[in-house]
């Protein structure tokens, strides 16, 4: 396995950009530890399969370098650098056995048949595939195939670090938090170096130690999941974590103190100074978690209309609208509640606020 160094890397599909929008990667510079599990997090079209395949070596950077245990690998081609790819189809050989298929990147690379048996046998345990070795890929399940693949990157002991690009899309949801289970339970068995791809935050938040979040070629932030979840570094991450993601509100400043339209929030006076102490656009967030309301005036409140409440089982999902704002709040399932005027709590300790986008006082 392998310690992952970026520096100043950045790469650009088209030739002498002229401005980071030019860049489908934008300049970053980063590092995964050995035998750590990380996860690419964002939208499509958001930069993160580049990045994987500059870590593979299928593209080669237009600027900056890539590290693999301290030695410069930019110039190296994926065989190279000893990269096992799991990909979002199963790329195996159909017309093959299990155990031949697990069996040949060993006999590419001229193993011993005997080592070979022992190493397909191991890994065939690990899966939970010891009774299907004999069986041909063509008749296995989408799931199982996909096993096999990842299989065919664990098999090798060289491997540098196992990249996974989307790797659970064609799975029925039930198998994927089966396979989610295994891969998070081999990788604390045999603490390899994995990257893993997704759109799915819940797929990133319960596979990684460290989730990657990226929107428009940019990484916004790197950290756990509860580092995403309570403090974001930027708007995006509020609102593309959680479900439903971070309420968002453009909030003002003025002689009495921040407000939101034309209702003023009850803020302490270290936030008010450091509030006044930013520049360019303020954006107040908060979490549905964490937003309380009330059917009657309290302190620090401001006024809203509740449009509708949705019982979802162990809570309601309740939509507002406060100056002309949409506001999501998670309330307990036994309340009584009805269209209406009500009263939101939008300052509290987990209130953050953002400058252009960027958490403040970070």
């Amino acid at each position: 396995m392998a310690r992952i160094e970026f520096k100043d890397l950045a790469h650009a599909y088209r030739p002498d950009p002229a401005s980071l929008d030019d860049y489908a990667l934008q300049p970053m510079s980063m590092v995964w530890e050995d035998g750590g599990a990380y996860a690419l997090l964002g939208p499509s079209g958001c930069g993160k399969s580049t990045l994987l395949n500059i870590v593979s070596g299928l593209v080669n950077p237009s600027e900056g370098r890539v590290l693999f245990d301290g030695r410069d690998v930019t110039a190296l081609g994926a065989r190279e650098r000893n990269i096992a790819q799991v990909f979002q189809f199963p790329v195996i050989y159909d017309t093959m056995s299990v155990f031949d298929n697990l069996a040949f990147p060993l006999r590419n690379r001229g193993i011993a048949a005997p080592e070979v048996k022992a190493r397909v046998h191991e890994v065939a345990e690990i899966l939970d595939m010891t009774r299907e070795l004999g069986r041909k890929a063509s008749n296995l399940s989408a799931d199982a195939k996909q096993k096999i693949s990842l299989g065919r990157g664990l098999v090798r002991k060289d491997v540098a670090a196992i990249l996974f690009d989307e790797p659970l899309t064609v799975i029925d949801p039930h198998m994927k938090w089966m396979l989610r289970r295994q891969l998070k339970k081999i990788h604390q068995q045999l603490k390899l170096t994995l990257i893993y791809v997704t759109h799915d935050q819940v797929e990133a938040l319960t596979f990684a130690d460290e989730v990657v979040v990226m929107t428009n070629g940019r990484v916004v932030q790197k950290g756990g999941p509860e580092a995403l979840f309570l403090h974001p570094d930027h708007a995006f991450v509020g609102y593309f974590i959680g479900s439903p993601g971070m309420n968002l509100c453009p909030v003002a400043l003025d002689s009495e103190g921040v407000k939101i339209g034309k209702q003023h929030l009850q803020v302490d006076p270290e936030t008010l100074a450091t509030l006044k102490a930013a520049s360019g656009t303020l954006t107040l967030g908060l979490r549905p978690e964490f937003v309380r309301l009330s059917d009657h005036q309290e302190s620090g409140a401001v006024r809203a209309h509740l449009l509708h409440a949705q019982s979802l089982g162990n809570y309601q999902l309740v939509t507002a609208q406060c100056e002309g704002q949409v506001i999501k709040a998670k309330a307990d399932p036994h309340t009584m509640l009805a269209e209406g005027p009500v009263w939101l709590k939008l300052a509290a300790p987990e209130t953050v606020f953002f400058s252009n986008d960027e958490r403040i006082g970070r």
